[in-house]
């Protein structure tokens, strides 16, 4: 069967969609690797550990006590090993979980409220913050405790600076609080997801939206949980005219024609991707 070539104009995306090539010989699925007693004793990120961490640049929820104890919900440190010149990390919880999907619902305010005065520290500086996150080692993740990385950049990051609007294009699986989540139909990965504000808005670090969009982010790695199992991914803001946050899975290697001719092969259609996320919970 011949792929079906996709491109999308306005993220200049370029997508094989090749289903059956999964079954090629030796096709392997990258996978999140199980919890160890050696990472929950070790883990920095834990609370009653912040001395295992450098000083932090903020906490929420801890009142009138001293900087780096106990008694925060979300914590921002800088990078140890940083690969920029000024780039944190924000724990997004006390306690040992693994994904935003296994966060409360309530933690997503606090990761939103974290990377909002983050952000405004990066413009007082002159800089602009991109938001990511990496889950799982396929995914570049050193450490398993759930986190995001704020790396401030002189200027816009260099995908999001070359996108010219954002297309909502695709397959949609949830639309809820002025928010939509769903299957691009220039989708790079199998199951790669776009959350979106379903009318065009700038701004993303001031949207009263951010909380919810980062709750509809970790719906939607429960869904692709439910149907892959635990899966390594990476996520990101494009804090564009439309701000998005896109989910990319790690259930595919990279190999040459997506790193030398800059098309992705997804092995599973958008289409078909989004039908079995709407039945997962």
């Amino acid at each position: 069967m011949a792929a079906d070539l996709r491109t999308d104009p306005l993220s200049g995306r370029h997508v094989a969609i090749a289903p059956g090539r999964d079954a090629r010989p030796g096709a392997v699925k990258p996978a999140a690797e199980p919890p160890t007693a050696d990472e929950l004793e070790q883990c920095p990120f834990c609370e009653g550990r912040e001395l295992r961490t450098p000083p932090e640049t903020l906490a929420l929820g801890r009142e009138d006590e001293a900087p780096d104890t106990p008694g925060w919900r979300v914590r921002v440190v800088p990078n140890l090993y940083p690969a920029f010149d000024r780039q944190e990390v924000v724990v997004h919880s006390p306690r040992h979980v693994r994904s935003l999907a296994e966060l409360a619902a309530d933690s997503f305010e606090d990761v939103a409220e974290a990377w909002r005065r983050r952000a405004a520290a990066a413009r007082e500086a002159g800089l602009v913050q991109f938001a990511l996150v990496n889950e799982g080692r396929p995914a570049g993740a050193s450490l398993a405790h759930s986190h995001s990385q704020l790396i401030w950049l002189p200027e816009a990051p260099p995908l999001a600076a070359a996108e010219r609007g954002l297309s909502l294009e695709g397959e949609v699986i949830v639309e809820r609080d002025g928010l939509v989540l769903l299957c691009p139909r220039v989708s790079r990965s199998r199951y790669e997801l776009l959350v979106a504000p379903a009318d065009p808005e700038a701004n993303a670090y001031e949207s009263p939206r951010l909380a919810a969009a980062l709750g509809l982010l970790a719906e939607g790695a429960r869904r692709i949980a439910a149907v892959e199992g635990p899966t390594p991914f990476n996520a990101w803001l494009h804090d564009t005219e439309h701000w998005h946050l896109e989910l990319f899975p790690r259930l595919n290697v990279l190999a040459g024609a997506e790193l030398g001719a800059g098309w992705y092969i997804n092995a599973v259609p958008p289409e078909e991707a989004a039908a079995q996320l709407r039945l997962a919970v």
